[in-house]
């Protein structure tokens, strides 16, 4: 078997696309088959096709970094041809989701709404605080982002809050607009707030707000290689893994 991992690159001809592209270019394990994305592109170092169902060959895994609405036509190519998909797209509804889990069930999927080995690492530390502090703590989540962004809050800082109110036995409430209510803020609440501006690449804070003391944990992505590098270790972590649900603590713990 080849140490080279085959990929399709799922939107290929977008931001991160062309940032997996550039990673891809300068690092001999991996190789892109093909991109898809939503036109094609004669210059593209690959071909680019307009639908999953005009690939030609057989891939390792699919990256996708294209848009949610795609993966009906990603989940049914991944199970017809028995490809693992790395999943790095953000704004899925629960029904998408869904769907993600029962394709896992024949398929091998990782998902992560965000690709960065240090967010993971902020959100474990995040989970650890939550334990430590427990409800004497209020808990803000602030996330920025760059003006094109389309969703918010952002993934990654609902990935921060499923994660913190996992650790409480009644969970917690998510509050992301608080000038609707004008009342006293309810221990219940993790409160998410977004900024979208110029070309911030992502910024969370995590802040445990104390009577005397406040707490915050923080995570700054300099560029978009980040997460590019993150989709290719995850790729490499799935070719040849069989039919599940993978996340990034799966990866961690490999690692």
């Amino acid at each position: 078997m080849s140490d080279t991992v085959k990929l399709i690159l799922c939107g290929c001809l977008g931001h991160m696309g062309r940032a997996v592209t550039a990673a891809v270019s300068s690092d001999s394990r991996f190789e892109i088959l093909a991109g898809v994305d939503a036109r094609e592109d004669p210059s593209s170092p690959f071909p680019v096709h307009t639908s999953f169902d005009r690939i030609p060959g057989k891939a390792d895994v699919i990256v996708d970094f294209s848009h949610h609405t795609v993966l009906p036509a990603l989940c049914d190519y991944a199970v017809r041809t028995a490809t693992p998909a790395v999943i790095c797209t953000t704004g899925h509804t629960p029904e998408e989701t869904e769907l993600m889990k029962r394709t896992s069930e024949k398929v091998g999927i990782f998902f992560s709404r965000n690709m960065s080995l240090g967010i993971n690492l902020l959100i474990r530390l995040v989970r650890q605080a939550a334990r430590t502090l427990g409800e004497d703590y209020d808990i803000e989540i602030i996330e920025k982002h760059h003006n094109r962004k389309l969703d918010a809050p952002s993934g990654t800082a609902l990935m921060i809050a499923d994660a913190v109110s996992s650790e409480f036995e009644d969970g917690k409430d998510y509050v992301y607009n608080r000038q609707s209510v004008r009342k006293a803020r309810d221990k219940r609440e993790i409160g998410i707030s977004s900024v979208r501006g110029g070309n911030i690449v992502g910024e969370h804070d995590v802040l445990f707000c104390g009577q005397n003391e406040t707490l915050t944990l923080s995570h700054s992505a300099a560029s978009r290689e980040v997460f590019a590098d993150g989709a290719l270790r995850a790729a490499a972590f799935m070719k040849g893994r069989k039919a599940g649900f993978y996340t990034m603590d799966d990866l961690l713990g490999a690692e």
